[in-house]
């Protein structure tokens, strides 16, 4: 182990392949891209091919679909097919065609003439929200705003996850500079959410859009503590107008249905590991599969 103390940067980088880069994700972190291994993924019978993980940017996705759904698109029909990162299903060759940042969610569209590859989920719900004209406003100065605050929640979520979330609940040793450097950056996005909700119901005022279903599942799990054991810490319950618009979309029934798809942790009535019919939430669950 190295003394953190002490450390000082060689002249030139190397990857250690003994896991001291990684902490607990070593095993599926490396310096280099591509695929490791030839594997053809799976494919359904609806237009959309999702390739996910219930992770925050897995359940944006997974909640776009259900509220496109819920308003009657039946083009938005998916089939859900579940990648297992810890297992480096997102170095498969098939995964990596598809998105070659090898990153969940990974989304296929094969109601065009050609298949239309997405990835990056903020990519994904933009592309969504205009092939059906939903969740995004049509007036230019609140469309303006709705992609202000989806590309503010692109550049925010590091910051959040990679940044705090590995520092405090991942990383190997604890250290202070580095707790209190992301620590510091999180609570100032948590105020700022807090003032922006404090004169809006939604992200964008009273339309509930993009905005809200990209910057939910990240922002809420840390509200809730479902992220991080951190809530205590963070003193998430000084944050009033995040926590009540936190609530409010975690009513919806798209958000509650959403959030099941491709999840194989938590609770196993909270558990869809793929979907590819809307009965599945009925009949697949794992409490259903599974029953004690």
């Amino acid at each position: 182990m190295i003394d953190e103390t002490s450390y000082v940067p060689p002249k030139v980088w190397e990857w250690e392949t003994d896991g001291e880069n990684g902490g607990r994700f070593a095993s599926i972190n490396r310096p280099i891209a591509g695929a490791t291994h030839d594997k053809v993924l799976p494919t359904g019978k609806h237009p959309l091919q999702l390739y996910s993980l219930a992770t925050p940017n897995g359940v944006k996705v997974t909640i776009m679909l259900e509220e496109l759904l819920a308003l009657g698109h039946s083009g938005a029909e998916y089939n859900a097919h579940l990648i297992d990162i810890m297992e480096g299903d997102q170095f498969g060759s098939g995964f990596v065609d598809i998105n070659p940042n090898s990153k969940i969610p990974a989304l296929l569209d094969t109601s065009m003439p050609e298949p239309t590859r997405l990835f990056e989920s903020g990519s994904i719900l933009l592309y969504l929200a205009e092939k059906f004209n939903a969740f995004i406003p049509n007036d230019p100065a609140l469309k303006t705003e709705c992609l202000n605050w989806l590309f503010w929640q692109m550049g925010a979520a590091p910051y959040l996850g990679g940044g705090f979330g590995h520092f405090y609940a991942y990383a190997p040793i604890k250290i202070k500079y580095c707790i209190d450097r992301f620590t510091m950056e999180v609570k100032r996005q948590l105020d700022l959410l807090d003032k922006h909700l404090a004169n809006n119901q939604y992200m964008c005022g009273d339309e509930y859009t993009i905005a809200d279903i990209a910057i939910w599942p990240w922002y809420s799990v840390v509200i809730n503590n479902e992220a991080y054991e951190a809530a205590e810490f963070l003193d998430v319950q000084s944050y009033k107008h995040l926590q009540r618009w936190t609530e409010k979309i975690a009513q919806r029934e798209a958000v509650i249905r959403g959030r099941k798809v491709n999840r194989p942790f938590g609770p196993a009535e909270d558990q869809l590991h793929e979907r590819h019919d809307a009965s599945d939430f009925d009949t697949k669950t794992q409490d259903k599969l599974n029953p004690e």
